[in-house]
């Protein structure tokens, strides 16, 4: 499985999977890489969490391995279970096969990734997740072991890559973050917007990306309920396309706002507010920013 010798070699294998990172995030990256530590990622839905572990996988070569936290989750839907059909037919037909070994263990997210060298698990919206589950999950980090007490102590031959995320719904415990190296990944600027958008949708007109990112970013300065983040600008950008336009025009904008905006009351503000201003303002940054050299080497 290759490896990364230096932040520009990450940058460089980052770039070459499309996703785009400045120097602070690539630095940070390298350094958990390096010192084998957890990385807290945090910022506004839309950013680049998620996308940030599924691309460092793809840029290692290494399995990803995905825990999504939602309110409620326990140690049984992380950690392992039981095969229970099979151990009642296990039962039923007289096997000799112990009913509780590794042969009927029942691997999750944390397991699978102590079991799996190399892997990137990624722990996704920790916040969603009770305190008594990152109570747990302080453990699991600090020696990347569990004991099982029917199967004994399991343990990762090479500690796993722990990219952890949170949209900041509340506050993680200082003890998990002690564990822990941090970053927070902001809304991008126009420019690396472009650049994200010219890379991820490579056959989107140059005009109708900068277009598109730049209407987005206007919009990101209004007190909206929720804010479009990266995924939808791209998404819009993707609807223009696929409807045959290469610049935004008014009517394709108002049939074509869902896309970007998913509250009800961001939308009729949008509109109540007009999107002729917005679109002529959009089309100027972006030709001002294609006169001045594009998106080309964005950082």
């Amino acid at each position: 499985m290759p490896g990364f010798d230096s932040i520009d070699t990450l940058r460089t294998g980052l770039t070459r999977e499309r996703y785009l990172v400045d120097e602070g995030l690539a630095t940070v990256v390298f350094l958990a890489l390096r010192l084998k530590k957890p990385l807290l990622v945090e910022g506004e839905p839309g950013v680049g969490k998620t996308e940030l572990a599924k691309t460092l996988a793809s840029a290692l070569g290494a399995p990803l391995i995905r825990l999504q936290c939602y309110e409620g989750i326990d140690v049984h839907h992380a950690l392992y279970d039981w095969d229970y059909p099979r151990q009642l037919l296990q039962l039923r037909a007289g096997g000799s096969a112990p009913l509780y070994s590794e042969e009927f263990l029942v691997r999750r997210p944390l397991l699978e990734a102590l079991a799996q060298p190399g892997a990137v698990l990624l722990i996704d919206e920790l916040d969603r997740a009770d305190d008594e589950f990152e109570a747990f999950l302080l453990e699991f980090l600090s020696d990347f072991q569990v004991t099982i007490p029917e199967v004994g102590v399991m343990r990762a031959e090479e500690p796993p890559t722990v990219i952890i995320t949170s949209n900041r719904t509340r506050d993680l415990h200082e003890a998990l973050k002690r564990r822990c190296l941090y970053h927070w990944i902001d809304h991008p600027g126009l420019k690396r917007e472009v650049a994200i958008a010219q890379a991820r949708l490579p056959h989107v007109s140059e005009r109708l990306a900068g277009q598109v990112c730049a209407f987005v970013q206007d919009l990101r300065w209004l007190d909206l309920y929720r804010s479009p983040g990266v995924g939808e600008t791209l998404d819009w950008a993707e609807a223009f396309h696929v409807l045959g336009r290469d610049s935004i025009d008014s009517a394709t904008a108002e049939r074509t706002l869902g896309t970007l905006l998913k509250e009800r009351d961001d939308l009729e503000r949008v509109r109540q507010q007009g999107l002729d201003a917005r679109i002529q303002q959009a089309e100027d940054l972006a030709g001002k920013l294609r006169d001045h050299g594009g998106a080309d080497g964005a950082r």
